[in-house]
Order: structure tokens, then C-alpha cells, then sequence
């Protein structure tokens, strides 16, 4: 038997009902058997969680895995065994693969491969065919083998038609498409911020209102069609606008943020370091606040970590050259936490973490509470620690944060 105990815990859920309190934990089997003031059981395993938080076990949106078929970045082994370290106990799988994720088999095999594992994986499925953005995907079967929601992954649908009649047909079975919002036209090549640093860097930049509309044509089509629609990793200030007021108008829009969005900004690419090369780009300060702002008054649902992994050749080259991704599973809390600091709350910061991603998507909530299966996840706002490169489970070693020092620790996940 399995046996843990979680001593001098501060519950931060929502929906327990010792929300608040502190707490010990009697974990046997998975499940929570006890939850009380203080607790004695022989055998057990004991965590001293004093001054410490649980939380229902957080759950990443926005997670890449390169399996199949681009497993030298990330396999299913160590995707996982990263996303525990970062505090998640649920993930969900961008299609970008090889093949990618548009069929029932894809979906299938990537349900069949992540049985068993630490951590509950569920894939997205293409919108379009191989993410071509032409013909349709197989939505509805992938809808019925598992795919908890639709997206071309880091390719924007460029095709209005393609897009509408996405959102359209996604509606007759409550799918919900996920746009990543570029339009390629303006974008270019380009691979930072337009602005101030793009001029002095003399490099090509990728200006907001690439991004804002593609966001502004989503919503007219959403608002046309009546459906939900997500907008995953926005990172310009108009886009928080344009979002707050379709959802004052009462539209069906959610949104995710990048932990390294809410921290990050495009100063930082002075000295051409290409492991703060993202897409979207790290943008500047204005749109920093604007994120956080969007935040705190829920405009923008959850935070994710964009977990994009590379193998060395892939990003110890020229910044041009390089590939756009943060390996960012194990670090997003603590970048999350540094970003909002104590302007933000615990509870606030589970709800963004934890639980908006689930409703999101559609499943079911984890609760702290008595006879519920053990989905939690330990940690420490406060903890000060330096994230190493021989410590990191992830097989992508392309973080800008190693050799730094963060705040704010997972100290474990129960599931």
C-alpha cells in the first residue's frame, strides 16, 4: 500500500471545503482517505508542508511532445516526467507532429501511449489535414477517440473560409477550436517584437497588429456563428482589449497566456540569446501590463507554459537561424509567480492554473477533499531556488532561466 502524509498543509481549492484551513493530508492508494487537523498513521511516508500550499493538480494547455515521430526533443517519458517537476498532473498535446495529430489514429495512438503515465495527457487534434490549412480534418472522430479540442497548432489558419466552416461544424458536437492567432501575411519571416529593440537590433519585427487581426476576424466569425473559441498564447495589449470586449458583449471567448509572456520582454534580446526566441516574440513592457492587467479581471482565462522543447542544434545557432521555443514545463509556475508577485493571489493563481484550463476544456475539476481520488499538487510561493541543466527532466535543455534563480517551488504532485 501506498501511503503518504501531508503534514501542516494550506488548502488552496476553490471548491473544498476546507478551503483555506490547515490541513493534513492521509493519502493511501491515490486516494485521499483523511483530511483533518492532525493526523497520526503509522507507515506512511510523512511531508512536512508547513507554511506550504496544495492545490487541485495544475493543468498545462498549451504543452509540446515531439512523439510521434520527433521524440530526439520529447517523448512521452520524459514530457511527463517534466510536466510532474513543474507541479502539472494533466497536459494537453499540440498536434504539432509528425504525422500530426489530424486523424483517429493519431489520437489513438496518442491515448494508447499515455496509458499509465504520471501525469494525464490528452491530445488536440488538427483543424485542417497535416496542418496544411486546405481541407478539414477528421474532427468529429477524433472528438469520439479522445481529442479534448481542435487547433493547427503553432500555424495560424490562414484560410477565412476554412476557419469559419471549422467553427461551424465543431459547434454541431461542442468542439472547441483553438486559434493561434498570426497573421502570416504581416508576420513575414520575422522573429522578434517590432518596435524600439527590432530598430536598434536592425532585425525584421513582427508588429502587434499581426496577431490582432487575426483575433479580430476569429471573433466576428465566432460572434457569426455563435460558438466558443480560445485563443491560446496572446501577447499584445490589443489583443486583450479586442478579447475584454467580445466577452463584455457576451461572446463564447476564453484565452491563454505564456508564463514567459507575463515576465519576459523584448529588451532581453540584445544580446542575441536564441533561448528567448518565441512565437509570438517577447514583446515590451506596455503589453506586459496589459497581459497581467487582463489577468487580474479575467479576461484572460489560464496561464500555460508553451512547453516547446529542442535539441541543441536546434537553438545553439545564429538568432535567425534558430528555432522559436522555451523548454518551460518545470519552470512556468515559478515565472508565473515571479511575474505577478503579491499582486496576485494564491487562490487567484490555482484558478488560472488549475482549474479555468479544465472547464476549458471540458473536464472534470479536482477537489480536495475527503474519499476524492489524490489529484494535488504541493508547493511553495516563497521558495527561492536555481534551475539546473543536469536537473531538468526534460530532454530540451533550451531554457533562458538556467543558472537563475526563481521563486516559487513544486515540491511534489499526488495522482
Amino acid at each position: 500500500m501506498n501511503k503518504f502524509l501531508i503534514q501542516s498543509a494550506i488548502i488552496a481549492d476553490p471548491a473544498s471545503p476546507d478551503k483555506g484551513k490547515i490541513r493534513d493530508i492521509l493519502i493511501e492508494d491515490g486516494i485521499i482517505v483523511r483530511l483533518n487537523e492532525k493526523i497520526r498513521a503509522a507507515g506512511a511516508e510523512k511531508i512536512d508542508a508547513k507554511g506550504c500550499f496544495v492545490s487541485p493538480g495544475w493543468f498545462d494547455m498549451h504543452a509540446n511532445i515531439g512523439d510521434p515521430g520527433l521524440e530526439t526533443k520529447e517523448d512521452f517519458t520524459t514530457g511527463t516526467a517534466a510536466a510532474a517537476a513543474g507541479g502539472f498532473t494533466g497536459i494537453a498535446l499540440m498536434p504539432n507532429t509528425n504525422p500530426p495529430l489530424h486523424s483517429k489514429s493519431e489520437i489513438d495512438y496518442v491515448k494508447s501511449r499515455a496509458r499509465g503515465l504520471s501525469v494525464d495527457v490528452h491530445p488536440i487534434g488538427c483543424i485542417s489535414y497535416r496542418r496544411e490549412g486546405k481541407d478539414m480534418a477528421e474532427m468529429y472522430d477524433m472528438h469520439l477517440s479522445g481529442a479534448v479540442a481542435f487547433s493547427d497548432g503553432n500555424r495560424p489558419v490562414k484560410d477565412t473560409g476554412l476557419m469559419m466552416r471549422a467553427q461551424m461544424y465543431a459547434k454541431g458536437f461542442d468542439g472547441l477550436i483553438i486559434s493561434y492567432a498570426e497573421d502570416s501575411g504581416i508576420a513575414g519571416n520575422a522573429g522578434v517584437n517590432e518596435g524600439v529593440v527590432s530598430t536598434m537590433l536592425g532585425m525584421k519585427g513582427i508588429p502587434a497588429l499581426a496577431e490582432e487581426v487575426m483575433i479580430a476576424r476569429d471573433i466576428s466569425l465566432a460572434a457569426y456563428n455563435d460558438t466558443r473559441l480560445h485563443f491560446t498564447t496572446v501577447s499584445t495589449a490589443g489583443a486583450v482589449e479586442l478579447i475584454r470586449a467580445a466577452r463584455k458583449k457576451g461572446l463564447k471567448i476564453t484565452a491563454d497566456v505564456a508564463a514567459h509572456h507575463l515576465l519576459l520582454d523584448d529588451s532581453l534580446l540584445a544580446g542575441f540569446d536564441s533561448n528567448y526566441k518565441v512565437k509570438p516574440p517577447l514583446r515590451s513592457l506596455a503589453d506586459i501590463k496589459a497581459l497581467q492587467e487582463g489577468l487580474k479581471d479575467g479576461t484572460i482565462d489560464a496561464v500555460c507554459s508553451q512547453h516547446t522543447p529542442h535539441e541543441s542544434e536546434f537553438k545553439e545557432l545564429e538568432f535567425e537561424a534558430a528555432a522559436f521555443g522555451i523548454s518551460a514545463l518545470e519552470t512556468a509556475y515559478a515565472i508565473f509567480n515571479m511575474a505577478m508577485g503579491k499582486s496576485f493571489s494564491v487562490e487567484k493563481a490555482i484558478e488560472k492554473l488549475a482549474v479555468n484550463p479544465r472547464k476549458i476544456l471540458g473536464l472534470e475539476v479536482p477537489v480536495i477533499r475527503q474519499k476524492a481520488p489524490a489529484n494535488i499538487t504541493l508547493f511553495d510561493p516563497a521558495r527561492e531556488w536555481v534551475l539546473e541543466k543536469r536537473d531538468m527532466r526534460s530532454k530540451g535543455k533550451n531554457s533562458p532561466f538556467i543558472g537563475q534563480r526563481l521563486k516559487g517551488k513544486v515540491l511534489a504532485v499526488f495522482r
